[in-house]
């Protein structure tokens, strides 16, 4: 009678070692972090270096373009370098996890913050998505020109910048799963 009130609850010897796939889970949750931290590094970078000079009618007038004349995308700079900041320092507790593959707390900890970079990293990136949009395909209602007709490396470099970081949203949402899993399975 006990032991069948075990299994109910779920608290049975399952046929397969915990502590080895605990282990691969911290594996993988280590190698998503490194995968994030190269997506988001790269789009900070390359949204940060982002300008274009063109020529107007004499060499001493110049239309520019960077990427600071849009707040948002300043903000975008500023949020995927805050969130790959945040998982460099998350590899510590990822290591940990690998040592420790029982540990909770930290765990919880770590959905939690992953779950707050998530949404910091969506903002930036989303925002951003919708100010490319514009300058490629334009608001006529808004008197927003197509600026990409004439600043085409700046704008391939900004939307470019935008495939990184939304690895990195997507890898975040594996990695909140992930911790859950690993959570649900103690």
């Amino acid at each position: 009678m006990v032991k069948a009130f075990a299994v109910e609850l779920g608290e049975a010897k399952s046929s397969f070692p915990r502590s080895g796939v605990s282990k691969g889970l911290s594996i993988l949750d280590f190698i998503l972090r490194l995968i994030a931290i190269l997506g988001t590094l790269i789009s900070a970078v390359a949204m940060g270096t982002t300008n274009e000079t063109l020529p107007f009618v004499t060499r001493f007038i110049r239309f520019r373009a960077e990427y600071d004349d849009l707040p948002t995308f300043t903000f975008f700079v500023i949020s995927n370098s805050i969130v790959s900041s945040y998982l460099a320092i998350s590899l510590a507790l990822s290591i940990f996890h690998m040592l420790r593959s029982h540990a909770q707390k930290s765990r919880i900890l770590l959905i939690s913050l992953d779950t707050a970079m998530l949404a910091l990293l969506t903002g930036g990136a989303s925002a951003s998505a919708a100010i490319v949009s514009l300058a490629h395909k334009g608001n006529t209602k808004a008197n927003w020109f197509a600026i990409c007709q004439q600043f085409n490396s700046f704008c391939e470099r900004i939307s470019g910048s935008l495939i990184g970081s939304f690895v990195g949203v997507a890898v975040f949402i594996l990695l909140i799963l992930l911790s859950a899993v690993a959570l649900s399975r103690r």
